[in-house]
This record gives C-alpha cells, structure tokens and sequence, in this order.
C-alpha cells in the first residue's frame, strides 16, 4: 500500500521560488524581505509559466500565529484610546461605500459583467467573494486575479511608502527571539492559537484562522498572562508562508488574463490609494490620529497581509486590525442584501 505524500515535487518547487525570493530580498536589504521576497519569488514563477502549489494547512497555523501576534497587542493601554479609535472606527462603512460604488462603476465602465463589477469592487475577504460571485454568474477568475492584485500591490506599495515617508527600517527582527520568552507564555500562545481557530470554525466567524486566536490572546493578554508577542521566528514563518499563499494565486495565468483583468485591477488599486489617500487625510486632520496607523488602517489589503506589516512598522496593531476587522464585517453582513437590488 502506496504512503500518502507528506509534500509533493510541486510544492518543493514553490517552496524554491519562495526561498529564491526571500534570499534576494534578504542579500540587497529590500523591506519585509520574508514576506515580499517569497510573494515576488511565486508571483515571477507564475508569470514565467511555471505551476505552483501552496501549503494549505501549514498556512492555516501561521494564520492562527498572527492572530495571536495581533491578540498580544490588545494591552489595558489601548483600551484608554477606545474614544479616539471609536472616532475613525465610525467612518469605515462611508469609506467602504465610497469606496464599492467607485469601484463597480469602474468596472462597469471596462466592459465587465455586472455581477463581476459588483463583487470585483467590494474590498472583502477572498474567498467569500469568490463564493459569492460564483452564485451570481460572475467571472470567478477575474475576480480571483482582481482581488489577488489589490492585496499585492498594497503588500508591494506600503513597505516602501513607509521607508521613505518615517525611514522606518523594515529589515529589523519584528520581536523578540524564542530564547527570550517564557516557556509557559510561549503555550499559552499555541494554546489559544489552536483553542481559538477551533473555536471560532465552531462558531462560524469569518476569518477564523486569525479572529479566533486574536480574541482569545487579547483576553489572555488583558488578564496578565500574557506579556509578548509570539517569537521572532514564528513570525517570520507567518510572513513566509503568507507571501507565498499571496504569490501562488497567479498560478496558470495567460497573458490574456494578465492584459483583462490584471492590468484592470492597477487601475483600480489607483483609485484605492487615491481615496484611502483622502481619508486618512481627513481623519488625520480631524482626530489627530498617527498618520502611519491610520494609512494602514485605511488601505484595503488583506487582514493578515495588513496585520503582518502593522507589526513590523511598529504600528498600533490593534487600531489597524480593528478598522480591518469591521471592514470584513460589514462585507459579509451587507454584501448579499446590497446584491439584490444590483443584481436583480
């Protein structure tokens, strides 16, 4: 009787470009290098032809470690900002319709199906978009490389925004190392990363790879149990393997699709920046926010993508992670009910 595979020679080879990408990104001192250089690694592989394969449970538990990452940051602290972060917390569902209704139209002017407009536009999570606009009739595949570019282009944008705007050094250990915590903090975190993913997949929450261990670490870490972040090492793992899921959705893609959808959804990231632009501005201005915590905030990319450059720029994670976790909230309790009347 034939083992089954523990890996198979196509994820070897992704992990190869991977590797590749981390390792320039490391020798020339480029930003975020094992979270960049492995997406780029995939994402030229993919272009060039070549078949890729990702690591689906393995990206499934560097998920629950940056739950956890995020979970640690929610200190007694934080808590006392709760007015000014409610403050900009109210603004996110106009900027998510300014935001949907740009995008649709965008859309619909290039030529696209309505129902691919319409789910192309919506800034939510990729699965759920994708699901979503299967039922409807929409082109599944151009939605996957539209929404597949928007968190890519963020990824690719903000470390080098960030460098230039606050010369923020992007290259340092994002933490401490696994020799300096403690034994017991470091199960406590596997503990509440396994409890809480379990958990919130009974529940059926969205996301629930990361809100669950981010939930239960933050009550872990309000009640004093919990002192650091998970070590370095874990997150970097977390970055590696999240680069690598984000470059291997280009896998098989023609240069058909590169010239339709993929240099449509450019266009569109423009006027993402440019909006999100526009808000963090005003709040800024209006609530005397940190500019670097509300642009990340503000920016649409994906919630681990996001969470993982907010803990690396030393951003307030829990101010941009809560932004991104009411974003994907009124996504999925609106998305169907505003599909009705557009798609009717």
């Amino acid at each position: 009787m034939l083992k089954p595979k523990i890996i198979s020679f196509l994820q070897i080879k992704t992990l190869a470009y991977a590797s590749l990408g981390g390792a320039v990104f490391l020798f020339l001192g480029l930003p975020i290098p094992l979270l960049i250089g492995p997406m780029l690694g995939c994402l030229v592989a993919a272009l060039i032809g070549f078949q890729l394969k990702g690591f689906n449970k393995i990206s499934i538990l560097m998920r629950t470690v940056l739950g956890v990452a995020i979970g640690s940051t929610f200190t007694p602290e934080i808590l006392s900002e709760i007015g000014q972060l409610g403050a900009s917390l109210i603004i996110i569902p106009l900027f998510l319709l300014v935001v949907c209704a740009v995008g649709y139209f965008y859309f619909k002017f290039l030529g696209f199906d309505t129902g691919t407009s319409y789910y192309g536009s919506i800034p939510g999570g990729l699965v759920e978009m994708l699901v979503f606009g299967d039922k409807a009739g929409a082109n599944v595949r151009a939605l996957s490389l539209i929404h597949a570019t928007r968190v890519l282009i963020i990824m690719l944008v903000v470390p080098f925004v960030v460098t230039t705007i606050w010369d923020i050094d992007l290259t340092r250990p994002p933490g401490v190392h696994i020799n300096q915590v403690p034994i017991l903090e470091i199960g406590l975190m596997i503990f509440a990363a396994i409890t809480g993913w379990r958990l919130a997949v009974l529940l059926k929450v969205p996301g629930a790879t990361i809100l669950g261990p981010m939930v239960l670490t933050s009550i872990l870490t309000l009640t004093d149990l919990i002192h650091f972040r998970p070590p370095v090492e874990f997150i970097w793992g977390a970055q590696f393997f999240i680069g690598l899921g984000v470059g291997i959705r280009y896998s098989g893609v023609t240069r058909v699709e590169v010239r339709q959808y993929i240099l449509s959804a450019l266009g569109y990231c423009l006027l993402l920046g440019f909006i999100s632009l526009l808000f963090v501005l005003v709040i800024v201005g209006l609530l005397d926010t940190s500019p670097i915590d509300t642009l990340l905030a503000y920016l649409p990319g994906g919630q681990a993508e996001m969470g993982i450059i907010a803990i690396v720029t030393n951003a307030d994670v829990a101010y941009v992670i809560s932004h991104h976790v009411l974003r994907l909230i009124l996504v999925l309790l609106l998305v169907q009910v505003f599909a009705k009347w557009i798609l009717k």
